[in-house]
């Protein structure tokens, strides 16, 4: 017997995917502060603040699996 096969999606519904809040979006880390730094998260947050204030789209973000907050930036797509 052979697993049913998924049905093809529409480009309809392959669009809305993309843009769905799950679908993580391609980003740039611009700087990592480690979880256990003495000031917690607020270098990140003074850094991210200095690329905002360039212009730099910057916010800051907790990856559990290096324990770090991350300085990131999204990725524009084209």
């Amino acid at each position: 017997m052979t697993a049913p096969t998924a049905p093809a999606l529409s480009p309809a519904d392959v669009a809305a995917h993309e843009l769905a809040s799950y679908v993580r979006q391609p980003r740039t880390v611009l700087h990592r502060v480690p979880a256990s730094h003495p000031r917690g998260a607020w270098p990140a947050e003074e850094f991210a603040a200095q690329r905002r204030a360039e212009g730099v789209p910057a916010e800051v973000v907790y990856d559990y699996p290096s324990d770090a907050f991350l300085v990131i930036t999204q990725a524009v797509s084209s």
